[in-house]
């Protein structure tokens, strides 16, 4: 009786044995996986049972169970091989090794799976990501363990496919900050690039950022990607850095055309576009200043990096200036300005201020057009038509009220009123166009379609003029890009004044407007930036470019010069041989140090720090 029921015993546990490896075939060909962001770690554990699978084990081994008629015989234990399968990105690389990797102090969820075991690493942001699979061998009847690691692999990629199908592996790209992000977005996913919310990762196609940052520079594959602004645009974009470079353009320009009169050729002198300008930072242009002033005359004072309004204020009066006085003595005999120069305030610069601005329905306004800078090896510099950008009150010159002196939507955002006029305070400059011809052509004899014909001529030549005072100086890879932001006030007399330059200008679209033309101005730079790029890299000719539609070419870098490398040493003993020029060869970098004259002075922080890459007004 006893042995009957040893038999029966046997027997069931042999039948739940092999109803339970029915079950999991099942379970296992029905269970869909995902593969995990971070990785897949695939191990073969053969000869375990279901419940010795699902164990977790601190060495992988396999178990290769005798299975003889005799239930004492000896079990043999070998230790097998474990493949790892590291997937990150586009790239895939695997390693062999005989233990498993460490154990992330991460709490792990584990979902039991008869056959299968699955470690799910719960990240920071609940992210399952999938670790480790072990195969249980009692459910591979009959098949060759040699090849069992690449064929459970092969259908697991396979499953995965089915039941998940990808999007794509496209290029990936990242947008830094809110300022045109929905436009740059569509623009790259119109392409099937992807986003990657990852700012560290290094294998991109487009990187668009507000604020500058160093690693973004270092790890950049040239000729590779993109990267918008370039690491130096300070030359133009700060206030300090713009008069600067004007400067020393017109001194060496001067030097360099010393010739008869009457054959110089024609070139712009800053007083021609450019307002009477000073730096507070300079002992002798701050005593210059003091002494100049009077009260018949309005100055206004704005810090050297600083964008929509912040830190502006007027100087009308003696008691205005000497407040500005006292504030930068105080500045001077600090502590901070003495021992921890960087950590001191902005250095400032004080401009003459434009009295007598024509006004639109009694409105100050001025103009905001486009430099973009598509290409950097060889220089492909164009011209963008921008709006333009009216105050909400009438204008006053004697009123304390900046918001009637500065233009920039930021400022006309402080008025209650500004919801219920927004759309007034942007024009198209169609509409400028328009509103000149009506009212001005014939009583200033100005030409036809004056916006046009003349003042646009005029503003390309003064952006040509600031370019090629720093075009020696920027720092030029072939993938950098930049798109400023330029800022013309007319006079009532139509004279023509450069403002400023604003590094990442604003491209916000809250207004009827600014819909209609800041997509178009983003799409053609991204477009124009892809085209060059890619003709560039393969040495092909620049124009013409499919990509150019409403942009002007200010400046065809294929003419410029192109400096020979330097020389470098062919084999043991021969002589040096010099290089062959590169199709589009770029002035040789500039060591890393501040530029002469151009850089950030006391009490100016570096770009970095100081964020200048923040949304331009």
């Amino acid at each position: 009786m006893a042995s009957t029921l040893q038999a029966l015993r046997r027997h069931s546990s042999r039948r739940d044995r092999s109803q339970l490896r029915a079950e999991a075939t099942v379970r296992d060909r029905k269970k869909q996986f995902s593969l995990g962001r971070a990785g897949l770690t695939l191990c073969l554990v053969q000869g375990l049972g279901p419940r010795a699978a699902q164990r977790p084990r601190r060495r992988v081994g396999t178990a290769l169970y005798q299975r003889g008629p005799c239930r004492g015989a000896p079990v043999l234990f070998t230790h097998g091989r474990v493949l790892f399968v590291h997937h990150w990105g586009q790239h895939t690389w695997t390693h062999m090794c005989s233990r498993r990797p460490k154990r992330s102090r991460t709490q792990r969820h584990r979902v039991q799976v008869s056959g299968w075991t699955h470690e799910r690493q719960m990240g920071s942001s609940g992210e399952e990501q999938l670790s480790q699979l072990v195969s249980d061998a009692d459910l591979l009847d009959g098949a060759d363990t040699a090849s069992c690691p690449a064929a459970l692999l092969k259908e697991f990629l396979q499953d995965r496919d089915k039941h998940f199908p990808s999007n794509g592996q496209g290029p990936f790209f990242y947008i830094g900050g809110s300022n045109g992000a929905s436009i740059i977005s569509a623009y790259c996913r119109s392409k099937g690039w992807q986003r990657t919310q990852d700012s560290r990762r290094e294998d991109y196609k487009l990187k668009w950022c507000e604020i500058k940052c160093r690693d973004n520079y270092h790890s950049f594959r040239e000729g590779q990607q993109l990267l918008f602004q370039l690491p130096n645009n300070k030359l133009l974009t700060t206030k300090i850095g713009l008069l600067s470079a004007l400067r020393e353009h017109e001194r060496t320009v001067s030097k360099v055309n010393r010739m008869p009169p009457g054959t110089q050729p024609r070139v712009l002198k800053m007083e021609d576009f450019f307002p009477e300008t000073y730096r507070l930072d300079v002992s002798n242009e701050r005593q210059a200043f003091f002494t100049l002033f009077d009260e018949t005359q309005m100055w206004i004072c704005k810090p050297t990096a600083s964008n929509q309004g912040k830190g502006i204020f007027l100087i009308r009066s003696q008691e205005e200036l000497a407040t500005l006085q006292a504030k930068i003595q105080s500045m001077d005999d600090g502590p901070l300005h003495c021992k921890i120069p960087f950590r001191g305030p902005q250095a400032r610069v004080v401009q003459r201020y434009i009295q007598n601005p024509l006004l639109l329905n009694g409105k100050k306004f001025d103009v905001r057009s486009y430099l973009l800078i598509a290409c950097a090896v060889p220089y492909m510099v164009f011209f963008g038509h921008g709006y333009a950008r009216l105050t909400l009150n009438l204008y006053d010159p004697h009123s304390s009220d900046l918001s009637g002196h500065l233009t920039n939507q930021f400022m006309q955002k402080q008025s209650p009123l500004y919801m219920l006029l927004k759309e007034d305070t942007v024009w198209s400059m169609d509409h400028l166009n328009r509103y000149i011809n009506d009212k001005f052509q014939r009583t200033k004899g100005l030409p036809q379609d004056w916006v046009f014909t003349t003042f646009t001529k005029r503003m390309q030549q003064i952006m040509s003029h600031c370019f090629l005072a720093v075009k020696s100086k920027l720092e030029c890879k072939l993938g950098y890009f930049d798109l400023i932001g330029c800022d013309f006030l007319i006079d009532e007399n139509f004279k023509v004044w450069l403002l400023e330059m604003n590094s990442n200008p604003a491209l916000h679209t809250n207004c009827e407007v600014l819909k209609k033309v800041i997509p178009g101005v983003v799409m053609e730079t991204l477009d124009l930036a892809l085209e060059t790029s890619q003709k560039s890299l393969r040495g092909q000719k620049m124009l013409p470019l499919r990509a150019q539609r409403r942009f002007a070419l200010l400046h065809n870098g294929e003419a410029d010069p192109r400096p020979l490398l330097r020389p470098r040493l062919g084999a043991t003993g021969a002589r040096p041989r010099p290089l062959a020029p590169l199709p589009h060869a770029c002035p040789r970098p500039r060591p890393p140090g501040p530029a002469p004259n151009t850089g950030p002075a006391p009490g100016e922080p570096c770009a970095e720090r100081r964020g200048t890459g923040h949304r331009g007004s």
